[in-house]
């Protein structure tokens, strides 16, 4: 194999880079990014960056010499724009054609919008880098979305001294993924601090500077915020011949198709661990998957599943949120350590018979090591748990 062409200048799309490196791969390695910045990390954007606390060159993955120890051939500010599976060949904006031996997409998702098109997202550095700018104590700022980046966000503004507006569809933030009880103790972290969560309204239409509500009520604001999930960005592989569904669809060890691979949040794939196709938006998934991608492109003889205890963590006001496993689709919860009104508990989850899930907050990572082993054993839930009948 010759020639291999990662297109995704992400963690997933990094990691896939120096690992097919590390593995013994010594011919050319196309790295291809749209964004004109070198690899950089995506959760401070919303947390330490958003708040001042960082500038950007500390999201930098990897030094100007560490990439150069790479011999990429680096091919930033430009966008993918097609694939050609037969000839293998991927076109790019520019104009130019890269072939391929073997290819790794890692294209990540981009922000879902929503109509009139107005107000902030967040999923880049600039787009981080313009909100930052615009809030200042006493700004008015919207939040259109209670999920896990909306929150942080709100958090961030908060405590800079804006005054926040959450908006969420669902009666209860996040319920579909943590479950109503979790949910309504995230939730309360924002109203303890005068945050103003309205839940059960549907925005339909966003500027930038108001939202529309179904019903008709207008909410001015100085900023608006649009976190209301993504889309995998997958809209380069039109007529390519590679199956896409919520993202680049992929077998148990990350292939879709002869010599094609995807990882990090482009990619669907089935998981054996849980028995289920899934699309992972979180940092530590997408650097696992980056390196396993490789790894059965390199070796397609000696090629492993792909099935990880997925993890994320979240940071909220004074709260760590920290969970392991594969928590929606749910069918129980339960606190099994600590206290949920005191924000400081682990609560275990249950699909069928199983431990599927374990989410903390303020409690330290060792308490749910265990919770993890117990998930990638597939423990039952009884014997795990062991709740009173």
């Amino acid at each position: 194999m010759n020639r291999v062409v990662v297109v995704g200048a992400s963690a997933a799309g990094l990691a896939a880079a120096e690992t097919l490196r590390r593995e013994g791969h010594d011919g050319t390695l196309t790295l291809v990014g749209d964004e004109p910045h070198l690899p950089y990390d995506r959760p401070p954007l919303s947390k330490q960056l958003l708040a001042g606390e960082w500038e950007a060159d500390r999201l930098a993955l990897r030094t100007t010499d560490d990439l150069a120890a790479l011999h990429l051939d680096l091919r930033l500010g430009v966008a993918a724009t097609g694939l050609d599976l037969a000839d293998r060949v991927v076109r790019l904006a520019d104009g130019s054609q890269v072939p391929y031996d073997g290819l790794i997409v890692a294209t990540g998702v981009g922000p879902r919008r929503l109509p009139g098109g107005g107000g902030h997202v967040l999923r880049t550095l600039h787009d981080a880098l313009a909100l930052r700018e615009r809030l200042r104590p006493g700004r008015h700022l919207v939040v259109v979305g209670a999920g896990f980046l909306g929150a942080e966000a709100a958090a961030v503004a908060w405590r800079l001294g804006a005054r926040v507006t959450l908006l969420e569809p669902a009666p209860v933030p996040l319920a579909h993924a943590v479950g109503e009880e979790v949910g309504r103790v995230l939730s309360q972290a924002h109203l303890d601090r005068g945050v103003e969560l309205r839940t059960g309204v549907i925005v339909t239409e966003v500027t930038d500077h108001a939202v529309r509500l179904a019903d008709g009520e207008v909410v001015e604001a100085d900023e608006v915020l649009v976190a209301v999930g993504s889309l995998p960005r997958t809209e380069w592989l039109a007529g390519s011949g590679l199956t896409v569904g919520d993202g680049v669809v992929c077998d148990q060890y990350l292939q879709a198709a002869d010599g094609v691979y995807a990882a990090g949040d482009v990619a669907r794939w089935h998981n054996p661990l849980f028995g289920l196709p899934m699309r992972i938006e979180h940092r530590t998934n997408a650097a696992e998957q980056g390196m396993a991608a490789a790894r059965n492109l390199l070796a397609p003889g000696a090629r492993k599943p792909f099935a990880p205890v997925p993890y994320f963590w979240s940071d909220q006001y004074d709260m760590k949120v920290q969970a392991y496993g594969f928590l929606r689709g749910h069918d129980e919860v339960a606190v099994v350590e600590g206290d949920l009104a005191q924000r400081r508990f682990v609560a275990a989850y249950r699909t069928g018979d199983r431990v599927s899930g374990a989410l903390a907050v303020g409690m330290p990572p060792r308490v749910l090591r265990t919770w993890r082993q117990s998930i990638a054993s597939a423990a039952a839930w009884e014997e795990a748990v062991r709740a009173p009948v």
